[in-house]
Formats: C-alpha cells, sequence, structure tokens
C-alpha cells in the first residue's frame, strides 16, 4: 500500500539532490562552457553590472584561483611524503579568498550569509575586489593583469609593489591576462545564445 507514495518520495528527493548539485563546468578552459549554467550566468552578469569589471576579467582570477572548484583550499604540505601538514592559508572556496578578506567583503556589502563555497557570492566577492582596487589603487577593471597583482598581493602590498619580487608571480599575473583576452574572444562568440537562454525557465 506504500510502494507509490515511497516512489514518489524518492523520485522528489533525486530531484531535490539534482537541482541542488553543484555545476561543474565540462571546459573550464571556454568562457562559454563555464557560463553554460543558467545561474553562472545571471549571477556573472549581475556582478559585472554591479561592480562594473568585466565578466571575462572576473572569470580569468577565478580560473587561475579555483579552476571554478567550489571548495579549492591551497595545497597542504606534506612530512615524509604521507603525514598531513598545515596548509599555507585559510583561502577556500571558487575565489581562494582569505577569512579576513571575506570578513571585509561581507561587513562593506552587508552581503551577510555569503558562503565561499557558492558560486553567486564569489564572483560578486571579485567584482567587490576588483572595483576597490580601482578606487584605492586606480587600477582599471579592464586591466587584468593588474588586476591579479592586487588580488594576489593584496592592496597594501600592491602600494608597496611587492610583486617585482617574485617574478613567479608576475608570469602568474601574465597568464591571467592572457586567459581573459581568451575568454573575452570566446563570450563574443556566444553572447548571444547565452543572452537568449537567459530567464528561459
Amino acid at each position: 500500500m506504500c510502494s507509490k507514495p515511497s516512489k514518489i518520495l524518492t523520485f522528489v528527493t533525486l530531484l531535490l539532490l539534482t537541482s541542488c548539485a553543484t555545476f561543474k563546468p565540462s571546459n573550464v578552459n571556454n568562457l562559454c562552457s563555464v557560463l553554460a549554467d543558467e545561474d553562472w550566468y545571471e549571477a556573472a552578469i549581475d556582478s559585472q553590472d554591479k561592480w562594473g569589471t568585466p565578466i571575462h576579467v572576473q572569470l580569468a582570477i577565478m580560473h587561475q584561483e579555483s579552476k571554478f572548484q567550489h571548495d579549492a583550499q591551497p595545497p597542504r604540505k606534506w612530512y615524509l611524503g604521507f603525514i598531513p601538514g598545515p596548509r599555507p592559508s585559510n583561502a577556500y572556496g571558487y575565489a581562494q579568498a582569505l577569512e579576513s578578506t571575506w570578513d571585509t567583503y561581507i561587513r562593506a556589502t552587508g552581503n551577510s550569509g555569503a558562503d565561499r563555497d557558492d558560486f553567486d557570492d564569489a564572483i560578486d566577492f571579485i567584482g567587490w575586489y576588483t572595483a576597490t582596487s580601482h578606487r584605492k589603487l586606480g587600477i582599471s577593471k579592464w586591466d587584468a593583469r593588474a588586476q591579479y597583482l592586487a588580488y594576489h598581493e593584496g592592496w597594501g602590498g600592491y602600494k608597496r609593489k611587492t610583486y617585482n619580487n617574485k617574478a613567479w608571480l608576475l608570469k602568474v599575473a601574465d597568464k591571467v591576462k592572457a586567459r581573459s583576452l581568451s575568454f573575452s574572444n570566446q563570450y563574443k562568440q556566444c553572447r548571444r545564445e547565452l543572452e537568449s537562454n537567459r530567464g528561459w525557465f
């Protein structure tokens, strides 16, 4: 007698779990794939409109930080090859934001309850951070290279030009710039389709 309700309950449960599953782009190196999820595209558009930093710049930074992995963390140090040691920082999530910087973001924006492993919050964080770098340091919101250096070194570090002592970081910033240009070209190819699917549901 309970078979039908059980099947219905199972179906509803699976549906809810599927809808809550974390979206994973099929190709993290292609902006069109990254924004294939309608919710992600909507969040990226909202952040661009709110903070003024182009989508391709924001996503180039996120790509470098986490490759769009929701629970990304800095690699842990290991002793003797199998004993886990501490991580170099508490950076976490899509944006690899530090707890202290994330707290500053929440206080500045009033986005209480924001989570570092939530794409909507992470992209808004990057938008806020780059807009603040523009205001504090005069960095163009379109300058992916300089924006990334400020993102990595912090506003104080960027002012002191600490990046000049890190040849490896300058190379990474060049990669972010190249990724940004690639993302920009890809966006031009799929923007019309993304816009046509926007709000379809």
